[in-house]
């Protein structure tokens, strides 16, 4: 087992690991850039490094910095956990290459399956169900007529990389060049790859991921689905575990597709298998696979009964995984919303500034995941996310419930987030009905029913708390008053005197 292990990240998913390492009894390093210098990832860990500014190619995702940083610190390993450079091949081979291990898996597996085009054809070879499209196209040309082959409407998508970025829909072919110019000038300054793909869109569809893990030594199983259709952007707010459209002979069938995706590529460590299901025709294709933790990670530890970071740094230390697909069952529903500081109102635009308060939901089946507290910074460096709300529960009844009480009691002040969203959302019959697609929030924003209207507050109310700051600033700002002549004054007393 390592001694000590270096999280080349930050935020909720550091102080994810550093308490998973504390279980463990390792030692952890955390890095901060000059942004985090007061955050909690840096006061949790046993010791701490400062990479260099804000900017994250100064820090955070900057190799050098990193490697010389568990170096000198003398660490085993690094841990990516997810987004900065947790998908990078490159990376992944440097920290081998540095004598250290990378806690995921092998870069050979990353670089297979971090270009859509390339994993693709590999999943086509394996026999996995795949969205009928093209690869390795060129010129507008060729992408008309791969469009009129498949039939509009479609999606242009950046080979590299994802979360939303480089990828357009498609309706017309007097749209298509546009969208081809935009979505290759996005990917190139996202990914450093101008390579695009073309693929049908499907537009009621669903996203469900399947979560695989395996070991050095030949085990793979699957930990079953996570339902991610709740999405902005195309990027999730809203997860749930067991998804309520699989039949147990879908989910079997998927789980299967999943496991043969990832042996494909000698996969180990944790990863996910992500595909698109359209529930008429009980049809799934295969759209991409994240080779590393995903943010989600937490329902399905609750449901499946896993540690999956512990285990993540168990099968990097060269453990086997002692279980079989038969071990594993799904107990109750579990749900995970994605509280961010951002406004909905506003076309989701990040919100930045200072938590004035900041308190977390307590109780039964509530697990929050969160690198924030009352007095942090949410800046404009960094990804919005402020904490993961994780409820488990039964049924999904009552994990529905469950998850609305407790966004009721997450109160947050100082910036503006998307709690009041997630609530009509789950409030929703169609969210009840397990009837929300990918293209299901975008529908209705655009109908007004996920917004709530904007509440003016009362000019007393205003009054009350203008004078409230004017008392509190002003006690905080005045020296404190004696009076020698006449000590017992009540006037002039700082004591809690009131009359």
């Amino acid at each position: 087992m390592f001694n000590k292990i270096l999280i080349a990240n930050r935020g909720e998913i550091a102080i994810r690991i550093i308490r998973a390492c504390r279980e463990l009894g390792i030692k952890t390093v955390a890095v901060y850039s000059s942004a985090d210098q007061h955050a909690q990832h840096v006061q949790l860990a046993d010791e701490a490094i400062l990479l260099g500014d804000a900017a994250p190619k100064e820090s955070y995702l900057n190799v050098d910095k990193l490697i010389r940083a568990a170096l000198d610190s003398k660490a085993d390993a690094i841990h990516p956990g997810y987004g900065f450079l947790s998908e990078n091949a490159s990376f992944a081979g440097t920290v081998e290459s540095a004598g250290l291990t990378f806690i995921g898996p092998s870069a050979d597996s990353i670089r297979a399956m971090g270009d859509k085009a390339e994993s693709k054809i590999l999943m086509k070879q394996s026999g996995v169900p795949t969205v009928p499209g093209f690869e390795g196209l060129t010129s507008d040309e060729d992408f008309k007529k791969a469009a009129k082959e498949i039939g509009y409407p479609v999606l242009i998508k950046a080979s590299a990389g994802g979360g939303g970025k480089g990828m357009r829909v498609v309706n017309a072919e007097s749209e298509l060049s546009e969208a081809i110019e935009s979505a290759r000038r996005e990917a190139l300054n996202s990914f450093g790859d101008e390579n695009l793909l073309i693929e049908k869109y499907l537009a009621d569809a669903h996203h469900v991921e399947f979560q695989v893990f395996g070991d050095k030594h030949g085990n793979l199983v699957h930990l079953f689905e996570r339902e991610c259709s709740v999405q902005r952007r195309h990027q999730k707010i809203i997860e749930e575990t067991p998804s309520p459209l699989l039949t147990p002979e879908i989910r079997a069938k998927m789980g299967e597709a999943a496991v043969a995706a990832a042996k494909a590529v000698n996969y180990y460590n944790a990863g996910t298998i992500e595909f698109i299901f359209d529930p008429i025709l009980s049809s799934f294709y295969f759209l991409e696979m994240n080779t590393r933790l995903q943010v989600e990670h937490p329902i399905t530890e609750l449901t499946a009964g896993i540690d999956l970071v512990q285990w993540q740094i168990r099968i990097a230390a060269g453990e086997k995984f002692p279980f079989t697909q038969s071990d594993f069952h799904q107990h109750g529903h579990a749900i995970e919303c994605r509280v961010y500081a951002e406004d909905p109102s506003n076309g989701f635009l990040p919100s930045t500034g200072r938590l004035l308060q900041f308190l977390e939901p307590r109780g039964p089946g509530i697990r929050v995941d969160s690198g924030f507290k009352a007095g942090s910074d949410v800046t404009h460096f960094y990804d919005p996310l402020l904490a993961k709300l994780i409820v488990h529960a039964e049924n999904r009844d009552a994990a529905i419930q469950r998850m609305q009480a407790a966004l009721h009691e997450f109160i947050v002040h100082g910036v503006v987030t998307n709690i009041d969203f997630m609530q009509a959302v789950l409030k929703h019959e169609d969210f009840a009905q397990g009837k929300v697609s990918t293209r299901w929030v975008e529908k209705n924003l655009e109908l007004g029913s996920l917004l709530p209207e904007q509440q003016v507050p009362a000019f007393e109310n205003l009054i009350a708390a203008a004078l409230a700051d004017v008392v509190f600033v002003g006690a905080k700002a005045q020296p404190a008053v004696s009076n020698e002549t006449d000590p017992f004054n009540p006037w002039k007393q700082t004591k809690n005197y009131r009359n």
